[in-house]
């Protein structure tokens, strides 16, 4: 089985004061890969240690991947703060390998 950590950050930032609210909290989706076809996945999800996803008014999302062993994935999901509604960008990796928004899903 294999456990992947997923980080959320924003790097991109169009603010005034080029800050996010969310800076120094920790935002953490953690999903686990049991299965033979689930763990190719998960390796292939890993063979990037990242994911960006940019909107078009200048902010830029950063997912970053790794794999962690149960007792870091049961501390980062004591410690989350969530992951700010962004979880479609985790299934999105999941079963695109890359970001894509559910917008630009549904225009095909």
């Amino acid at each position: 089985m294999k456990i992947i950590c997923y980080e959320l950050s924003m790097p991109g930032r169009n603010t005034w004061n080029g800050a996010w609210s969310g800076d120094g909290r920790l935002f953490a989706i953690i999903r686990r890969y049991k299965s033979q076809k689930a763990e190719k996945r998960a390796r292939s999800i890993l063979e990037r240690s990242a994911y960006s996803y940019s909107w078009t008014d200048g902010w830029r999302a950063r997912v970053t991947v790794r794999q962690v062993n149960f007792a870091d994935a049961r501390r980062l999901r004591r410690e989350s703060k969530g992951f700010c509604g962004y979880d479609w960008m985790v299934d999105s990796i999941e079963s695109d390998q890359k970001i894509i928004a559910p917008h630009e899903r549904e225009e095909g």
